[in-house]
């Protein structure tokens, strides 16, 4: 089988492609040029494609004995990952730019030119379980359940997941870290990449508002409708928030305030209490059915609403194009933008059921 593996530099994607030689296929790497200026990207530890990354990967296929090339897919990434993420948020909604960078880039865009050079998958070192059986491709939660990431990977197709190989699904971090040891790559304790790549200085609220301008509003008591103060747009809160809210009076019963709701027509930002803070359910669109097997009826379920954590027993229903989810237990800071992932328990590790944009809660 002819591989392309995707070497982002890490310790990860390294290991995955000296996997999938050591396995018979015909390996060719590739790393992702995904910035017009990779200066501006972070560097070092809490890096994530940048030049150093692309040398790392190059390093590596070197040891490896594989061909290696780099392809600038940096103007597919700013208009279907940085633009939607921007857009995003000055909609009011918080989205995962992981989960668009995976489905937009590595299997969309990375994909469909590796399908086209005659390829017939991309491997990768996401952490998650896939097996395709009959045809019909199963994803299903990794070995090591701390690093799996079938959450991000959720929102592929499933003539995506025929053509994808994930060589660590059944492994522990600690042990392919070892394996890159004892293999010889330079990567095997490069620390993991952390927060999002294209904010070279972690501050979120300035990124947006450099590119949105500012647009103010009020906050505003979500039980009594008092104006509490003002700010200078939608897109510097996420709901669940509870930190650099600007209010300068504390609750009249002393505790924190979270923010509750975000308008961005009329720019209120609404907050409260932790009470007012739990979801019970979960109203979703534009459902992906990985293995080609939509909901029959009312399903029970695990919900999960971040990459990490955020997970509660449910039951999920499909009316249409939209997917309702009533939670048996209510879960905090969950908000419009995010995607629910549903999943069934499996002795063999929890099976995706399907994934979803969410549009509202209640």
């Amino acid at each position: 089988m002819r591989v392309l593996a995707a070497m982002s530099g890490g310790v990860d994607s390294a290991v995955a492609a000296a996997r999938a030689v050591d396995a018979g296929h015909d390996v060719v790497g590739v790393h992702l040029a995904l910035s017009a200026k990779p200066g501006t990207l972070r560097t070092g530890a809490r890096g994530c494609c940048t030049i150093e990354d692309s040398h790392d990967a190059r390093r590596a296929a070197d040891i490896l004995g594989i061909p290696f090339y780099v392809w600038d897919f940096a103007e597919r990434f700013t208009e279907e990952v940085i633009e939607t993420f921007v857009g995003e948020y000055a909609a009011g909604r918080t989205p995962n730019p992981c989960v668009t960078c995976n489905e937009k880039i590595k299997f969309e865009a990375l994909l469909d030119k590796a399908m086209a050079l005659g390829f017939d998958a991309v491997a990768t070192g996401h952490y998650a379980r896939l097996s395709v059986v009959d045809g019909v491709p199963e994803l299903r939660r990794s070995a090591d359940e701390g690093k799996d990431q079938s959450y991000v990977l959720a929102s592929l197709t499933p003539e995506q997941l025929r053509h994808s190989f994930f060589p660590l699904g059944d492994s522990w971090k600690t042990d392919v870290r070892a394996e890159a040891e004892r293999r010889g790559l330079a990567v095997a304790r490069k620390p993991d990449s952390h927060d999002i790549c294209f904010i070279p200085d972690g501050d979120t609220r300035k990124f947006l508002e450099k590119r949105l301008g500012e647009r103010p509003g009020e906050l505003v008591d979500a039980e009594t409708g008092a104006v509490l103060g003002r700010h200078t747009g939608v897109h510097g809160f996420t709901v669940g928030q509870r930190k650099g809210l600007g209010i300068e009076a504390p609750a009249p019963d002393g505790r924190p305030r979270y923010v509750l709701s975000l308008e961005p027509v009329s720019g209120t930002v609404k907050v409260g209490s932790a009470d007012h803070l739990g979801v019970r359910e979960i109203r979703a669109d534009r459902p992906i059915w990985p293995s080609e097997r939509p909901l029959d009826g009312p399903t029970e379920c695990v919900a999960q609403v971040r990459a990490h954590g955020g997970t509660v027993e449910a039951v999920a229903e499909v009316t249409g194009d939209e997917v309702t989810v009533s939670l048996r237990e209510p879960l905090r800071g969950v908000a419009p933008g995010q995607v629910v992932v549903l999943y069934r328990p499996d002795p063999e590790g929890d099976l995706v059921l399907g994934s979803a944009k969410i549009s509202a809660t209640a």
